[in-house]
């Protein structure tokens, strides 16, 4: 007996003739859309890490800015 995968629950969950069509190994007729819909969600998923990123990187300029600003004002002190 083969395990069952979450995904493949999913997938009869939401349209239980397209589980058996790809249990039982019928190709896909509409491969063109189901490139483009991998495409779009690569586009979509390098998005988001560069958003991330970009967002990572504020962080450390905003650290590093407070931090000269305090030891602009310790050496002004002295």
């Amino acid at each position: 007996m083969r395990p069952i995968r979450s995904s493949e629950i999913g997938s009869y969950l939401y349209c239980r003739r397209a589980w058996w069509y790809r249990k039982i190994g019928t190709p896909s007729e509409n491969k063109a859309e189901l490139a483009a819909g991998t495409e779009l969600h690569r586009r979509h998923g390098r998005q988001v890490l560069a958003s991330a990123l970009t967002r990572t990187l504020g962080w450390l300029l905003l650290l590093a800015a407070i931090l000269t600003l305090v030891a602009y004002l310790a050496f002004q002190v002295l």
